[in-house]
């Protein structure tokens, strides 16, 4: 009876194994990458960046290239696109909102041409762009998931200092010499890559949920800067850790869906819970000079 139980563990299974990797390491990144899409008031551009994750997956899969690469491609230029027509790197929604029906548009375009010249390669590959297949990851693909994932997350604890204090006081942080433009492009490009990479674990459709989500309930629960950054991505790797294990223990729930399920009640939960509202401030995110 034990031998039975513990082959029926997912953690004994290679393909639970293989989206528990991937998936820890996307969620931490999507968390603190999500932290600073909310505070920024990015999340708009979030919201795009799922949509170009889909066209850009389309584009590569229609002209026979790897679908990583039309994903990383694809979401990294246009959040950098977005920066360079926004002001001081910042993306502005009027303009994401006159690319967005034509980033639609694009996506079908690919879609159709992938299907009518190519789906005898894959078939279902349009589909796991659209929801996820974190499941059906392999095992070399998740080991660079969670490297690339890992990348991120590294690089976004690096710059968390002076990206707060420009989200926080753009004025001031460009007088005290923060590169705030640079910044700004940087953490674009970071925001792109997280794009990418919860694609492959909840899907294009979903990707903006794990990006917002843990961070609007971090932001909710706590008004300290760098307690919201871990709680943020703390919740985001809970909520994937509960989507898979929820998702294996009924097999007819797909894992992007629980994922989101979990994510999405965990932020209403913390409508439950009141406390005075307060906005952190800049001086906080940087040493004064005396």
């Amino acid at each position: 009876m034990k031998t039975i139980l513990l082959a029926a563990s997912p953690l004994s299974q290679p393909f639970f194994q293989h989206a528990f990797l991937a998936g820890t390491a996307i969620a931490a990144a999507c968390g603190l990458v999500g932290y600073f899409l909310v505070l920024r008031a990015q999340v708009f551009t979030g919201d795009a960046l799922s949509h170009v994750a889909f066209t850009g997956a389309m584009a590569a899969l229609a002209f026979g290239v790897d679908l990583r690469l039309g994903l990383f491609a694809a979401t990294i230029g246009m959040a950098l696109l977005f920066g360079t027509l926004g002001r001081r790197a910042r993306p502005d929604d009027v303009v994401i909102g006159s690319v967005f029906s034509w980033i639609l548009g694009l996506g079908a375009f690919f879609i159709t041409l992938y299907t009518t010249s190519r789906s005898t390669t894959n078939g279902t590959a349009g589909i796991s762009v659209l929801f996820g297949s974190i499941f059906g990851i392999s095992a070399d693909s998740a080991v660079v998931a969670a490297l690339v994932a890992a990348g991120v997350a590294l690089l976004v604890v690096l710059i968390a200092r002076p990206l707060l204090f420009a989200t926080l006081d753009e004025a001031v942080a460009a007088a005290r010499g923060v590169p705030v433009r640079l910044l700004g492009f940087g953490f674009l490009a970071l925001a792109g890559i997280s794009a990418a990479e919860a694609t492959q674990a909840v899907g294009s459709l979903l990707l903006l949920g794990l990006l917002a989500a843990p961070a609007g309930a971090a932001i909710r629960l706590t008004d300290h800067p760098y307690r919201a950054l871990a709680l943020s991505a703390g919740l985001a790797v809970l909520e994937m850790w509960a989507g898979l294990f929820a998702s294996y223990a009924v097999p007819k729930m797909p894992p992007s869906f629980a994922i989101m399920a979990v994510a999405t009640a965990v932020y209403a939960a913390t409508f439950l819970i009141r406390r005075p509202a307060h906005v952190p401030r800049a001086r906080s995110a940087v040493p004064t000079k005396e």
